[in-house]
This record gives C-alpha cells, sequence and structure tokens, in this order.
C-alpha cells in the first residue's frame, strides 16, 4: 500500500463541506495540503482550524471558474511544498430550480464552477502532476447520472464532469496520472445553503470521502478504480 507521508494535495473549495473533511483525513494520513476558497479569510480561518502547523496546511483564494485564478493557486502551491502529487477538484455550486425560474446567472454560475471550473484545475496542475505521477480526484454527485425534478444546472454540470473525468482518465494515464471521480449521494454539507444538524447524521459525512480519497491514494498503482459511486446505508 502507498505511503501518503508528506505527499502534497491541492482541494479546491477546502474552506468547508467535502473539501474540508477530505482534508482533515489526508492531514491525518501525513499529507500537506492546499485549501482554496473564493474568500481569502473563510480559507484562512479553515486552514487554522485544520492545523495550527502552517508547515502543513496552505490557505489560497482561487475562484476555479477564472483559469489565472486556478493557475497561480497552483503555482504558489508548488512554490511553497515543492510539488504537487494530487488534485482535488471539489469546489461547487448548486442552484435548483424550474427551468422557468433558473435564471442566466445562475446556469452561468453552475456549469463555470462545477464543469469549467475543474477543466481550469486540471489544466493548471497537468504538468507538474507529470513528474509526480500524481493523482486526479474530481467530487461529482450521483446527479451526473440521475437527473431530477429542478435540476437542469446542477444536473447539466454534473453529467459534463462525469464525463469530463472519464475521458482525461483515459488522456492522462498514458503519464502515470490517475484520475477518479467520486460521484457521493447525499452528504452533511452546506449545500444549497443548508446547515449540518443533528438530523442529518444518516447522511455520508465529509470526512467519510475523506477516508474514500485517502483509500485511492493508497491504492495499488496498478488499479485505477475510475468512478466511485457512493450513498448512504440507510435511505431517507
Amino acid at each position: 500500500m502507498n505511503t501518503l507521508e508528506n505527499k502534497i494535495a491541492y482541494i479546491t473549495g477546502g474552506s468547508k463541506g467535502i473539501g474540508y473533511g477530505i482534508a482533515q483525513v489526508l492531514l491525518q494520513h501525513g499529507m500537506k495540503v492546499a485549501i482554496t476558497s473564493r474568500n481569502m479569510d473563510a480559507a484562512g480561518k479553515a486552514a487554522l482550524s485544520l492545523s495550527k502547523d502552517t508547515s502543513k496546511v496552505l490557505a489560497l483564494q482561487s475562484d476555479v471558474s477564472d483559469a489565472a485564478s486556478e493557475t497561480k493557486a497552483v503555482q504558489q502551491t508548488i512554490d511553497t511544498f515543492g510539488q504537487l502529487d494530487v488534485l482535488v477538484a471539489n469546489a461547487g455550486v448548486g442552484h435548483l430550480a424550474s427551468i422557468e425560474n433558473l435564471t442566466t446567472e445562475e446556469w452561468n454560475e453552475t456549469i463555470n464552477t462545477n464543469l469549467t471550473g475543474v477543466f481550469n484545475s486540471v489544466k493548471a496542475s497537468i504538468d507538474a502532476l507529470k513528474k509526480t505521477k500524481g493523482y486526479i480526484i474530481t467530487i461529482a454527485s450521483l446527479a451526473g447520472t440521475n437527473f431530477f425534478k429542478d435540476g437542469s444546472a446542477y444536473n447539466a454540470s454534473k453529467f459534463g464532469l462525469v464525463g469530463f473525468s472519464q475521458a482525461i482518465m483515459l488522456d492522462l494515464r498514458q503519464y502515470g496520472i490517475k484520475v477518479t471521480t467520486i460521484m457521493p449521494g447525499s452528504v452533511a454539507t452546506y449545500f444549497n445553503d443548508h446547515t449540518p444538524t443533528d438530523a442529518d447524521a444518516w447522511k455520508i459525512q465529509p470526512e467519510d470521502i475523506g477516508e474514500m480519497v485517502a483509500d485511492l491514494l493508497r491504492m495499488n498503482p496498478r488499479t485505477l478504480p475510475s468512478k466511485v459511486e457512493v450513498r448512504p446505508t440507510t435511505p431517507k
């Protein structure tokens, strides 16, 4: 099994929710992490909460929908830690509304963050990941194969992300870069302005996704789970 000690992960949207849970677990496994948020204050507070050791956590401001912003943040990660081993493309938004009520602004933000944003993160990371034979993990959703009412923008972004992730998996494995897309069902996060409570205990917890990421990273290099669906054990 691969050791994760001192490997470097860049996690978009790492200040809360799934991204924060992944950062938490990877730190427990001895990795160093860079986490991003569109809000630098949020990134900084999350980094301090994750670890008081500033040599292990780097807080960065970046908007994944802005290619230049992502390129700068990835380069800051490499400049600080010396390399990049893992990209976790997690940042996402969700606007749920009937097509009649969905605004152009909501559509654009959803596609530009959930799909184009991952493209920007991957493009910014490829050269560094080639050097380390690294790993790209995209956080999609079961909404990437299951459509639902009021989900036109979100479904479109996640269907696209699943297809994008599987295609780049085929493109990049020739360089020794692995690509996996994780497709969670209900997770106890702040998604769509929801605040997690004790009533969300039945849901997948962010740290559960973190453990899944750690398991993928430690898997034998010859084995590549290219798509992983995960659901709560108890249906609601």
